[in-house]
């Protein structure tokens, strides 16, 4: 007796049929937008932005953050060195022109007290301080050899002090004779003056003196009637080249 396979509706598909089938449902699923339905989510989650950590966009990021704050440290470090170095400079500038006024001002003090030295040094004055002229120049008298008053007579108590009335020289210190002691200055400018009747002589022949500069004390020795100062202005050191005091004085700005 034969065996055939059995047919008909109620025959179960073939591996092949079933694979088919499949292949043929999963077009009509795509046909019908099923399947897209179903694959979206995982579509969608796989067009969503990556992290930044996966991406290492964060590394990145930060890295460039970072140079932009050294940077920027390093511009305000440059500024502020610009900004002392400026505060140096201004300060250095600051002090040279302080040292400088300050090197001016001593110089024009300088300059002013040797102004006023020189002025000193050229001034006169009287030789004796609050005096007065007792006895007139070119007085008559027998009191004097040649008749009259070679010189003025300055009224000066015993032991007044006596000065120079200028810058000079000193070139006669001692016992003059009828002018007893006495003393001959060759002034700067040239010309002569002495000093007769003194108690007392504070210099030497060949100091140098300055205007009121003690010479000497006032006194009554040689030919003299009391205490007083016989005062001469001459043109040269020797006796009989008297010229006026009293003119002598005032043309060098002395009040007598």
């Amino acid at each position: 007796m034969a065996f055939t396979r059995a047919t008909g509706k109620h025959r179960g598909p073939s591996r092949l049929a079933r694979r088919s089938a499949g292949i043929a449902g999963v077009a009509t699923l795509a046909t019908t937008g099923v399947i897209g339905t179903l694959a979206s989510p995982a579509f969608a989650a796989d067009t969503e932005e990556p992290s930044p950590e996966d991406t290492g966009l964060t590394q990145v990021i930060t890295e460039e953050s970072l140079a932009e704050r050294v940077d920027a440290q390093a511009a305000a470090q440059e500024e502020e060195a610009y900004e002392a170095a400026a505060r140096v400079k201004a300060a250095a500038e600051a002090k040279r022109k302080a040292e400088a006024r300050a090197k001016e001002a001593r110089a024009a003090k300088e300059r002013a007290a040797r102004e006023a030295e020189r002025k000193r040094l050229n001034s006169f004055q009287l030789p004796v301080a609050g005096t007065y002229v007792s006895t007139g120049y070119k007085t008559g008298g027998s009191l004097w050899s040649s008749g009259s008053h070679s010189g003025i007579d300055f009224h000066a108590s015993y032991g007044s002090k006596v000065v120079s009335v200028g810058s000079g020289t000193v070139v006669e210190a001692g016992w003059g004779g009828a002018y007893g002691n006495n003393i001959v200055i060759r002034m700067h400018d040239g010309t002569y003056t002495q000093y007769g009747h003194l108690s007392a002589i504070n210099v030497y022949v060949g100091q140098k003196v300055t205007p009121g500069e003690q010479i000497g004390v006032s006194g009554s020795s040689g030919n003299s009637t009391g205490p007083h100062l016989h005062f001469e202005a001459r043109t040269s050191a020797e006796y009989g080249s008297d010229i006026n005091p009293i003119s002598y004085l005032r043309a060098r700005g002395v009040n007598v």
